[in-house]
């Protein structure tokens, strides 16, 4: 295969599709995501045929436990599948909302419209549900998409694309607009982050290293996160079971999601009657600690913390444990070492809550809640194709709004400019 005329063909078609795709109706695009939704239930065998192929050559390739659980679709999973289609099919459409509608001094009414991005390249590992959570984000969107799965799932991929085609050709809208790549070649990834006149942004969903990789060598924008190393900041005077509760589901809830709490900041004044009932609750989860000096006079069993620490994301049950002296160093430590993903406040005192809000430069800032919460279903976006961190265009969880831009739209009434 030339794979630069191939992805040159795929670029081409997607930026024909996208226009179409934005033009069309919400009743289009959810027949669209519904009809998919059928061609997937009658398709289960065809599904599991493939997945059991990629199944057997990854065995042969040695993938690791993980990665063989993340790559297999489960019944269940394709029931999961269904259901996030018809989920999304019943989202409110953002496109063509027009917002802030205002009169001007010369009588032209000025508002904004949201609209599609365009064509958005998505590059992910593993999941091969993640290719119908991401077509159908986009799609209802008003996007066109090109999906570049991890090669180790690249049959079972396939055969979601051959019923997500379907969808879209009982709807009336072009099969293009929602292509999966043909090829495992990793020039077709060079050359998708890197055809402005085609993709106008892309998003990786994968490791860090994936990560680095696409946002040193992307031509178009990346919408990206690299990790999230978490906070939760236990604070003066705060309730202590309210502390013990929060700290812990953050950390213990699930140990390789990106808003987990990878580091615990207590106030010193809480620190010698709560990190004893802290350390019993974390030693039930099975979870080691890493302290600093402070926090091992008080727990002589923790770790001691090393510089690398501050900077983990142990995806693990690994949490690194810190005394401060206060809301000030908390703040401190926070700039110094978080990855702007989530930080969280547990205080009793409105004004701290406030300034913690106001200071924490991260994509969710959290009070008296748990790091967990930061998720597009919690936040109420129905659903979400990532998490963001930069701060152009979308910040904290991208949902179909994050999905879209807006444009100036001004209506007159055949005014002219003196």
């Amino acid at each position: 295969m030339d794979v630069e005329q191939y992805m040159n063909e795929v670029g081409a078609a997607a930026r024909q599709a996208s226009r179409v795709v934005a033009a069309s109706s919400t009743a289009a695009r959810n027949a669209a995501l519904l009809a998919a939704r059928d061609a997937l239930d009658g398709a289960r065998e065809e599904l599991a045929q493939a997945n059991r192929q990629d199944l057997e050559r990854g065995a042969a390739n040695g993938l690791d436990a993980a990665l063989m659980d993340r790559l297999e679709l489960t019944p269940g999973r394709i029931d999961a599948m269904l259901e996030g289609l018809r989920q999304v099919a019943a989202l409110a459409d953002p496109v063509g909302s027009i917002d802030a509608m205002r009169r001007m001094p010369s009588g032209i009414q000025v508002g904004r419209m949201r609209v599609p991005l365009g064509v958005i390249g998505i590059i992910y590992e593993s999941r091969p549900n993640v290719t119908v959570e991401a077509a159908s984000l986009c799609l209802k969107s008003g996007n066109a998409t090109i999906l570049r799965g991890g090669s180790e799932a690249l049959a079972s991929n396939l055969a979601i694309a051959r019923c997500l085609e379907q969808g879209l050709r009982a709807a009336g809208l072009p099969e293009a607009a929602v292509q999966v790549l043909q090829t495992a070649d990793r020039a077709a990834v060079g050359r998708l982050i890197s055809m402005p006149e085609y993709v106008d942004v892309i998003v990786p969903r994968g490791g860090k290293g994936l990560i680095e990789r696409i946002s040193a060598e992307a031509k178009v924008p990346v919408i990206k996160h690299l990790d999230g190393v978490c906070h939760v900041y236990i604070d003066d005077g705060a309730d202590a079971d309210m502390a013990l509760d929060i700290a812990v589901n953050a950390k213990t809830q699930r140990y390789g999601t990106c808003n987990t709490m990878e580091t615990l900041l207590v106030a010193q004044s809480m620190a010698p009657a709560l990190l004893p009932r802290l350390a019993a609750a974390y030693a039930e989860a099975g979870v080691e600690l890493r302290g600093c000096a402070r926090t091992r006079e008080l727990l002589p069993t923790a770790l001691e913390a090393t510089e690398q620490d501050w900077h983990a994301e142990y995806l693990a049950p690994i949490l690194a444990l810190r005394v401060v002296d206060g809301l000030d160093q908390a703040i401190e430590h926070i700039e110094r070492y978080s990855s702007a993903h989530t930080e969280s406040i547990v205080t009793a005192d409105h004004a701290r809550a406030m300034r913690f809000l106001r200071e924490v430069d991260s994509s969710s800032v959290m009070v008296n809640a748990s790091t967990r919460f930061a998720d597009g279903f919690e936040y109420g976006l129905g659903a979400e194709i990532g998490i963001s961190t930069d701060k152009l265009h979308a910040r904290g969880p991208v949902g179909l709004e994050g999905l879209t831009s807006q444009k100036f739209v001004v209506l007159g009434e055949g005014q002219i400019r003196a």
